[in-house]
């Protein structure tokens, strides 16, 4: 059967600790706050944005919302390792990427579709995501793709900021200076890969929210 959904209640709580088995790497949870996306038609797409931003080519996922404002938040793990002496600089990896629908309690889990995927094509542990090639992943409106002119390669207010940053993971709200729609911007976990989204739902259906998770923390149950 396809990947199934871990505990991304116990991701995003402050705190929540992990060890990594074969490493020993270790890690504690505090969230982020990416500030609040707008979604001018509520149909969501999450891309590597270095990427596909502006190409039309990263389709917005199946299910939509309700047009709004609404809450981006990472949960950030910093990263120690008993053998090495303690840093002033943090190791700081984005764990998983959320955008809040609304404030309730999650009950149920959906991998996140675009146009023609089908779950029942997946096997064993397979799942749909996007691909990663800069580093990064963003949550945007479909509206949006091509609403940010300024950004192309290095340059543009989302190379900006995470350049002002010193390429910190994030997350970033990043707003065109020229059109005012903005996008949530964060770094990818480790980096280059596919990652997919989940799209929580409580016991009436309602959508709570969109997770990305970057596979940082285990997947494993025995954390």
């Amino acid at each position: 059967m396809p990947m199934t959904a871990r505990d991304y209640t116990w991701l995003f709580t402050p705190g929540s600790t992990f060890t990594e088995e074969e490493t020993g790497t270790a890690g504690v949870i505090h969230l982020a706050d990416g500030g609040e996306l707008w979604l001018p038609t509520g149909h969501v797409v999450a891309c590597d944005p270095f990427v596909c931003l502006g190409g039309g080519e990263a389709e917005p996922f199946t299910v939509a919302v309700t047009p709004g404002h609404y809450r981006v938040e990472a949960a950030v793990a910093t990263l120690t390792h008993p053998d090495e002496p303690p840093s002033d600089a943090p190791h700081l990896r984005v764990a998983a990427a959320r955008l809040v629908i609304r404030d309730e309690p999650t009950t149920t889990w959906e991998l996140a579709l675009q146009p023609g995927q089908d779950l029942t094509e997946l096997t064993e542990d397979e799942f749909y995501g996007y691909g990663v090639d800069a580093g990064t992943g963003c949550f945007y409106d479909a509206s949006v793709d091509g609403s940010f002119p300024e950004c192309e390669g290095d340059e543009g207010p989302l190379w900006d900021v995470f350049e002002k940053n010193g390429h910190a993971p994030g997350p970033y709200l990043v707003t065109s200076p020229s059109t005012g729609h903005t996008l949530a911007a964060f770094g990818s976990g480790w980096g280059d890969g596919a990652y997919p989204t989940w799209i929580g739902r409580t016991t009436a259906g309602e959508v709570t929210c969109f997770v990305t998770d970057f596979f940082v923390a285990p997947l494993s149950d025995d954390l």
